[in-house]
């Protein structure tokens, strides 16, 4: 079994919450803008680390990360990209990808919307962490936090870490 702590559209800015919340996680995945080299280095030294580059990742967090991984955790297929749309409005650039070969979760970050939705046409889980940076149109910060067991995800949790304006 493994625990996963999710976030994305950080902008450089990483609250201290994160870590108390990913505490107990195996794995922390980053679905994109993470915004600062030093925020990545941040989380790769507290746990396991995977992630994709979102549309305002710079040159070095380009080169160090890819636009979309694939990869199995436990028995579950896991497709992760920043901007990749959701079920029934998938993006342009995903749409022929994710119906010839659907993974069994589908992560993205991007609209900064946490949203957590099956797709029923192609058997998987859609999840998108919402944003915990300050900079967006959000209101609240937010994360995911769930566990993998050989086919099965569970225990989602979605958590708030407070308003986007508020720096602690």
């Amino acid at each position: 079994m493994k625990r996963i702590g999710l976030l994305s559209d950080t902008h450089g800015y990483l609250d201290e919450k994160v870590f108390k919340y990913f505490e107990e996680c195996d794995e922390v995945w980053h679905a994109g803008d993470i915004g600062t080299t030093s925020l990545a280095d941040q989380l790769e030294d507290f746990k396991p680390f995977r992630a994709v580059y979102g549309n305002i990742d710079g040159a070095e967090l380009r080169q160090r990360y890819p636009l979309d991984l694939r990869f199995h955790c436990e028995n579950v297929e896991v497709w992760m990209t920043h901007i990749g749309g959701y079920p029934g409005r998938y993006s342009k650039r995903v749409r022929e990808s994710i119906r010839s070969n659907p993974p069994k979760l589908f992560i993205t970050g991007h609209s900064h919307i946490l949203k957590v939705m099956p797709d029923k046409k192609l058997d998987l889980l859609h999840m998108n962490p919402g944003a915990c940076g300050v900079h967006g149109f959000h209101k609240v910060k937010t994360l995911l936090r769930f566990s993998i067991e050989k086919e099965r995800i569970f225990g989602l949790e979605a958590i708030e870490l407070g308003a986007r304006g508020a720096i602690h």
